[in-house]
């Protein structure tokens, strides 16, 4: 089991930048392949980005390309969500997940139901 605990956000004028990091705790972090997901007001939870557990490849949301770039860094056990040009409608709680993953996997899983473990959230408000 992983434990997951965001740190990172707040409030922030439109097109300013944040940096959301994510420390896992428990067993290897390596042996993880990661994502990020937020949920706004009223609505659902969505894909925004995810690393594999090499870290080889990464995958965005297109309603972020461009703008956010997920890394991580296995000897410190986190992962990261750059987030530049920061817009209104980027305002929500943001998620980090942690799923069981091979090694040889190529593949970024978008779809929150495939993670199976999540952190608390932590709050991102872009005011224009």
């Amino acid at each position: 089991q992983v434990q997951l605990v965001e740190s990172g956000g707040g409030s922030v004028q439109a097109g300013g930048s944040l940096r959301l990091s994510c420390v896992a705790s428990g067993r290897t972090f390596s042996s993880y392949a990661m994502g990020w997901f937020r949920q706004a007001p009223g609505k659902e939870r969505e894909f925004v980005a995810g690393i594999t557990r090499s870290g080889g490849r990464t995958d965005n949301a297109d309603s972020v390309k461009g703008r956010f770039t997920i890394s991580s860094n296995n000897a410190k056990n986190t992962v990261y969500l750059q987030m530049n040009s920061l817009k209104t409608e980027d305002t929500a709680v943001y998620y980090c997940a942690a799923r069981t993953a091979s090694s040889w996997s190529t593949m970024v899983v978008t779809t929150a139901s495939d993670y199976d473990y999540w952190g608390q959230g932590t709050q991102v408000t872009v005011s224009s």
